[in-house]
Order: structure tokens, then sequence, then C-alpha cells
């Protein structure tokens, strides 16, 4: 449709619709996951004669420090001394709402490497029911000692309180030989190749005077 310039609008020269800046407040509830949309229905662009479409926003759920969400469930990583581990523990966790949770462990109880212990109902508030929680899982990681962190009288007071020392009964004869366990060095090869299976091949090609080794030729 073509307007007469005199009867054009002066403020959307005769193209019917004018450019106009709209605050759309969003509210996003608890419990809302990463990829939930949330309409605004007939918010986008309008024309004469033309139903408009809308608006749709997606959430995307930043990554936090230190919980990892799954669901309604948070899970977190958390390190312990190996003294806390075979004694006893206690820590403070700052929870997203702000709250402080106190965690300590059970009198007598040992946390071994990895393992996997739960708050109940301290997760995630599902979506339209925030009264009801999902769980937080703790993983739990143990620090060891340094290499001569006590001496050996020391060392011989911690081993009378630790349970016993398995027995191994050591053969004799001549096909038993007493090794060294060392450190293991990653930037010497990995397990199963790396650098020492080069080195092998190519002490092998020394083997034969640097010449290359015969093949099978193809009929």
């Amino acid at each position: 449709e073509v307007i007469r310039e005199k009867d054009r609008c002066p403020d959307c020269k005769g193209k019917k619709v004018i450019n106009e800046t709209k605050i759309l407040e969003v509210h996003v509830d608890k419990g809302m996951r990463d990829g939930q949309k949330i309409p605004f229905r007939g918010e986008s662009d309008q024309q004469p004669g033309v139903e408009p479409g809308d608006v749709i926003i997606v959430l995307q759920q930043k990554e936090h420090d230190v919980f990892t969400r799954k669901d309604s469930d948070l899970v977190m990583d958390y390190n312990i001394t190996l003294t806390e581990a075979l004694c006893g523990f206690q820590f403070v966790i700052k929870h997203l709402d702000g709250r402080d949770l106190v965690i300590h462990s059970q009198p007598g109880e040992v946390i071994c490497p990895g393992k996997l212990k739960m708050v109940p109902e301290e997760g995630m508030p599902r979506h339209r029911n925030p009264f009801d929680k999902g769980n937080l899982y703790i993983n739990f990681n143990i620090t060891f000692p340094e290499k001569n962190f006590a001496s050996e009288a020391q060392l011989k007071m911690l081993e009378s309180v630790l349970p016993p020392r398995p027995h191994t009964e050591i053969p004799t004869g001549e096909d038993v030989e007493e090794v060294n366990l060392v450190e293991f060095d990653s930037s010497r090869g990995g397990i199963g190749g790396g650098a020492r299976s080069e080195s092998y091949f190519e002490d092998d090609d020394d083997d034969h005077g640097g010449q290359p080794r015969m093949q099978c030729q193809h009929q």
C-alpha cells in the first residue's frame, strides 16, 4: 500500500511502524535449568494486520567455582589431609543461597580417597516446588604428607596405633630378585609406549648398520 506523502505520519514516514525500545522484565524461578525457555507472548516485531510473534529467552547457566549441577543435585570436590581422613574433620561450605553449612565426620569414621558422601536436601530447589531440594554430594580427595615428614621413631609410634601390615611370605631361591621402586617420569614416555619404545627401535636399526631391513616382496 502506497500512502500519499501528505497523509503520511510524521513519526513512521508512511512505514506504518516505528522503532520502540521496550524493557522486558525476566523472572527466573528457583530451580530453573540450563537451556530452559521463558516466552514473552506477542512481544516480537509487529506489523499492521499480522499477529506478532514471541520473544523467547533461553537461560544459560554459568559455571561455578565450587559446585557442579547435576539436575537437582549439586556435586563438589573437597580436599582433606590424611590426618583429617583418619582422625576426623570439620569444615564450612558457603552455599549458593549464602548460608554456611558446617560439615563434620562421624566419630571413628575413616574417609578413603575418592569417597563420595551426601548431605541430604542441600542441592538445588526443584522448579515449581522450591521447598523440595536435591542432595549435595561431596567427593573427598586425600592430601598425603610429603616424603620424610616424620622421624623413624615417630613412624614406629604411628604404626603402633594403625592396623598391622599384611604379612608377605618372601620366597627363596636363585629365581628371586629384589628390585628398586623409583618415581615415574612421564616426560620419558607413557605406559606401553613413548620414548622407551622409540629408543628400542632406534637401537634395533643400529644393529643393522643403519641399513633398511628387508621386506617381503609382493607377487
